[in-house]
């Protein structure tokens, strides 16, 4: 028996299944138990069934969206049913700055708070019983609950649901180590509930944060190492914005590779675009084309970010510096595990990208990552009114990027499609981490001379190095 049948009888019947994403949806969602339940995580492994058994994509979304206006709906009668009698009941009585919490949230963004408050893990299931206890009209409650479930669902969802679709192309476990995985994934669930149930104590009100501060009162060098170890407090409220682009982006970069593996080839889109501009028959275009690729692969890439990482080092601004280095491994990586997976035959593979499979288009992931991080880092800096032109910029540089390697024909124009979307879901997850945290301002930075050293040295990967 091989893996694939071994786990297929392990996974309960598709009825069951559907059950079981629909409870874990509602749980997420309650008030406190979402807080302390390891949603994220059992909603992965429940979609991944779903999608080992190849259910079909809408029942286990429709399931996931019902179990999550369910949930928030609940946490809302609670809190417009017994508005006096939460703040003195089990644990509000002894944390009402968890409600306090929630309420400032709310108050900050009103009716959009049910919409955002899904996906801020902190508030996610206090702002629905807030929104109760404040009475919030039922009406505004409900669209709002069914807006941000029809988004929540597929960004939670389909992760799992792809992953479950395509493990087997990224696993060949050898025989015998069936149970060690089954003993593994038990480690890695009790490894989570007990992160989730340690990140609660160790926040500051947390018993064993409390316990921990009073012990550190006692003597002098334990104040000193209490004050040493003491984490740095977020800036401000969570990022919305980056949060909103990794939901969308996320989700549609799911449904497009599901999509793309489904097809068993070129789309209808990829064939007829292709056959366009293979009737490009323009040298200048050709050659634009190929100086456009050798800028968009890593030693392209190294050329210009080299002198902004050594600025960023030596102003010390070593944040910024970590999370651009994360960012441009972290698309390298998944670049990798993608194609992997996808297993997609190129149009053309010339020699230079022998072994390197189509889907998706790493020039066009990149570049969006290097373009679009460096826009917002600058656009930061600016004035309200100019940030736009940073972006736009940015939009500026990764069209044609993404639209040479339709040029050159390495490239089916939905393997660029799926670059974008996985280059915007790095930024935003980057943007995210980076703004949890108080930074000082870039600027002054020597704009001029940086940009001009990466002309430089991108001038030189062009004249002395082959394609990459």
């Amino acid at each position: 028996m091989n893996l694939a049948d071994w786990l297929f009888q392990l996974t309960p019947s598709p009825q069951l299944l559907l059950l079981i994403i629909a409870v874990i949806a509602l749980v997420e969602c309650l008030a406190l138990l979402g807080l302390v339940i390891p949603g994220v995580v059992l909603m992965t492994a429940a979609a991944s069934m779903a999608g080992h058994q190849e259910l079909a994509t809408m029942p286990v979304l429709l399931a996931a969206f019902l179990g999550a206006v369910v949930g928030d709906g609940l946490s809302f009668a609670l809190g417009y049913t017994q508005r006096e009698r939460i703040p003195r009941l089990w644990p509000f009585d002894r944390h009402p700055e968890w409600l306090a919490r929630g309420a400032r949230f709310f108050q900050r963004y009103g009716t959009l708070s049910v919409i955002f408050g899904r996906f801020v893990g902190p508030v996610r299931p206090i702002v629905p019983m807030i929104a109760g206890m404040l009475h919030m009209s039922p009406w505004s409650f409900g669209w709002a609950n069914v807006l941000s479930a029809l988004l929540w669902a597929p960004a939670y969802v389909l992760p799992g649901y792809l992953l479950g679709r395509t493990w087997q192309q990224l696993l060949k476990v050898p025989p015998g180590l069936h149970q060690w995985l089954v003993i593994l994934a038990v480690i890695i669930l009790a490894l989570a509930v007990g992160f989730s149930w340690l990140r609660h104590q160790l926040a500051r009100e947390g018993r064993l944060y409390r316990t921990t501060a009073r012990m550190a009162r006692g003597r002098r060098w334990r104040r000193r190492l209490w004050i040493s170890l003491r984490a740095q407090r977020p800036r401000g409220e969570f990022p919305l914005a980056p949060l909103i682009l990794m939901v969308l982006s996320l989700s549609t970069l799911c449904v497009w590779t599901l999509l793309v593996l489904n097809a068993d080839g070129p789309l209808a889109m990829d064939l007829q675009i292709h056959t366009l501009f293979t009737s490009l028959d323009w040298p200048a275009l050709l050659t634009l084309g190929e100086m456009l690729a050798r800028a968009g692969d890593a030693y392209g890439v190294v050329a210009l970010a080299l002198p902004w990482g050594v600025w960023l080092l030596w102003a010390r601004h070593i944040s910024a510096f970590a999370h651009l280095s994360a960012a441009l491994g972290g698309i390298a990586v998944a670049n990798t595990l993608f194609k992997q997976l996808a297993d997609r035959t190129r149009p053309d593979t010339p020699e230079y990208l022998a072994g390197s499979m189509a889907y998706p288009s790493a020039h066009a992931s990149t570049a969006v990552v290097l373009y679009g991080l460096a826009a917002a880092f600058i656009a930061q800096e600016l004035p309200a009114r100019w940030r736009f032109w940073a972006y736009w910029v940015a939009i500026a540089l990764c069209v044609p990027m993404a639209l040479s390697r339709l040029v050159l024909g390495v490239h089916w124009a939905s393997d660029l499609i799926g670059g974008v979307l996985l280059g915007l879901v790095t930024c935003a997850l980057v943007r995210i981490s980076y703004h949890r945290f108080a930074h000082r301002p870039l600027n002054p930075a020597p704009w001029r001379w940086l940009a001009t050293a990466s002309l430089v040295l991108l001038a030189a990967r062009l004249a002395w190095l082959s394609p990459a």
